[in-house]
């Protein structure tokens, strides 16, 4: 009986891992400054608009990726922004921004668009347009043997 219920356990566990892992993490903008704060890692910032095709192919092929979920949960704290936001409003290192101005401000022009930055929340690299699993994957990689985690 105990060995049926430590299974039982185990096998709930590792439910309960994968479950963690089926989607993405996103988090706001000052979410994220404050995780970093807390616990320094990378960040990833999604820059979208609601018109673009591109964009939506990118959370229906790429971002359900279970590869490229664990990638990302695991080594950035994730973001997702409208670049057409005007309402909603942040402070960000003493400045009020809106996800409108703060794309602006990482000189955003092209959709979509991955902003990566570092623990200091420094721009360190952008990389525009859409892009499949496995050279999405690549592309990360190279990045963080690059700049570290």
């Amino acid at each position: 009986m105990k060995k049926l219920f430590g299974a039982l356990l185990i096998t709930l566990f590792s439910f309960q891992i994968t479950m963690a892992q089926d989607k993405i993490t996103w988090l706001t903008f000052e979410e994220a400054a404050a995780k970093t704060a807390e616990n320094p890692k990378m960040i990833f910032v999604d820059v979208y608009t609601d018109w673009c095709g591109w964009c939506k192919k990118m959370d229906k092929d790429t971002f359900t990726d279970p590869k490229v979920i664990g990638f990302i949960n695991e080594n950035f704290y994730a973001v997702k922004m409208n670049a057409e936001d005007s309402k909603r409003k942040f402070n960000f290192k003493g400045k009020e921004y809106t996800e409108a101005t703060m794309a602006r401000a990482m000189r955003v022009s092209s959709y979509p668009n991955f902003v990566i930055m570092d623990a200091l929340m420094e721009n360190i690299a952008q990389f525009p347009g859409y892009r499949e699993p496995a050279p999405f994957l690549s592309g990360m990689d190279d990045l963080l043997n690059k700049f570290g985690k």
